[in-house]
């Protein structure tokens, strides 16, 4: 009992740190035998938090549209939600562009092969994305799963990894229903509102795991990869991280201090999320510590965070969507000798923004991506072969950056519109043990 306690004395961030940089080492250590033992505790770890994401969402969602009903405008706070979402798009795509640029990931770069693995993406319309918002059946989208038709026209129940839009729509017809029969339900408001304080406390138990998990997630990824496969395509991962970071630095730092907020001290609050999304390269994976750091590390407002974060783990993708897309089209343009002339720059930006958005909840989001920015700037679409074999690589980077950004918006609108707690912004990050689960905020 006394090396649990001393075990959860450390800060949060240093455990992870910890299990990354010994991940690191068994990877360098073992090779590829490191995956054949290891990586089975991050494929555990990786299922565990996805198991919270879906039920979590789903009582925060309600909670939160019952009570924000008479404080803010929903649809006032979702705009501008929605307006920082697009804003920020922008500055990612510029971003990627301009390091493309000045970097030039594509030039002296030999022949290079497409991955074996590689397989074409269907990119579905929008019609389609915004059609499928809407669940057939809202337990499928709970149990998330879809249907889907074989070859041969059988319907077949699938897994999916989009259906967090249904879950969030039919949340919010649940709370707006609590909210037009007032008194009626009183009865389930406070049920769900008890559900949603047993998910907190789960959340807790399963982040607790968070060091192990990411010790097998690193071991096994640097034991499988080790660096014969970055070599030939090291300059691009080089400019991808060097853009992910300038926007997590330079644009998400600039907007918080123009807003008058401290960037270390979100960036020190942001830690645990961002290290969560970088080892599990999963936007829907981080969600649940994302939530945990808006709420009680920058002082969000806790039904707007309950909103807003979820909604920005489905659609708001800086990395996958806004920076990946445009530097791989100015990289693949640079590869194939093609030049890039002003008009198609703005093309590849505008399919990159609105793409984004329009490929909300599908699978493979930065693999779609790539592909509606190529076909729209008239590059050759094979070429994102050339990448797919380093993919997993750059998904931590792009995933981070993803997070970063779904958590930056939040603290952005919450300052503008009254929902932020200076207090607990300005105040020390708190920790996420489970001694201190009493006394974090619902």
């Amino acid at each position: 009992m006394a090396l649990v306690s001393a075990w959860l004395r450390i800060p949060f961030w240093q455990r992870v740190l910890g299990g990354f940089a010994l991940g690191a080492l068994a990877g360098w250590l073992l090779g590829p035998q490191a995956a054949t033992w290891f990586e089975p505790l991050g494929d555990v770890y990786v299922n565990l938090i996805k198991m919270i994401a879906i039920p979590l969402v789903l009582f925060a969602v309600i909670n939160a549209v019952g009570a924000l009903h008479g404080q803010k405008s929903i649809a006032a706070l979702a705009g501008r939600t929605f307006a920082w979402f697009a804003v920020t798009a922008v500055l990612a795509v510029c971003v990627g562009l301009a390091v493309g640029w000045i970097v030039k990931p594509g030039f002296g770069v030999g022949a290079l092969q497409v991955a074996s693995d590689y397989t074409p993406k269907e990119v579905p319309g929008p019609l389609d994305v915004l059609f499928n918002i809407v669940p057939q059946n809202p337990f499928r989208a709970l149990s998330a799963t879809t249907a889907a038709k074989t070859a041969d026209g059988t319907s077949v129940i699938v897994p999916s990894n989009g259906t967090i839009l249904q879950v969030i729509f039919f949340a919010a017809l649940i709370g707006f229903a609590f909210v037009r029969l007032g008194e009626k339900t009183a009865g389930l408001r406070k049920l769900a509102g008890e559900a949603n304080e047993m998910m907190i406390q789960v959340t807790r138990f399963v982040l607790e795991f968070t060091p192990l998990g990411t010790f097998g997630l690193i071991a096994g990824l640097v034991g499988a990869y080790g660096f014969e496969k970055l070599l030939p395509l090291g300059n691009f991962v080089i400019a991808l991280f060097i853009a992910c970071i300038v926007q997590i630095v330079v644009v998400y730092g600039s907007l918080l201090l123009v807003h008058g907020l401290n960037p270390w001290k979100f960036f020190r609050g942001a830690a645990p999320a961002m290290q969560v999304g970088f080892v599990a390269s999963s936007s829907f994976g981080a969600l649940p510590v994302s939530l945990r750091s808006v709420v009680g590390n920058h002082g969000v407002d806790k039904d707007y965070a309950a909103f807003a974060v979820p909604l920005g783990a489905s659609i708001k993708m800086d990395g996958c969507g806004a920076i990946y897309p445009a530097l791989a089209a100015v990289f693949i343009a640079q590869y194939s000798g093609i030049e890039l002339g002003p008009g198609t720059y703005v093309t590849i930006a505008l399919a990159s923004v609105l793409g984004s958005f329009g490929t909300a909840g599908v699978p493979g989001t930065a693999v779609i991506m790539a592909t509606v920015v190529l076909s729209a700037a008239g590059l050759p679409l094979e070429a994102i072969g050339y990448l797919y074999a380093i993919d997993r690589v750059l998904d931590m980077m792009r995933t981070m950056t993803n997070v970063t950004g779904q958590m930056v918006v939040p603290v952005l609108v919450a300052q503008e519109t009254g929902l932020l707690d200076r207090k607990v912004y300005d105040g020390p990050p708190r920790d996420f043990a489970l001694e201190d689960a009493a006394e974090e905020p619902a």
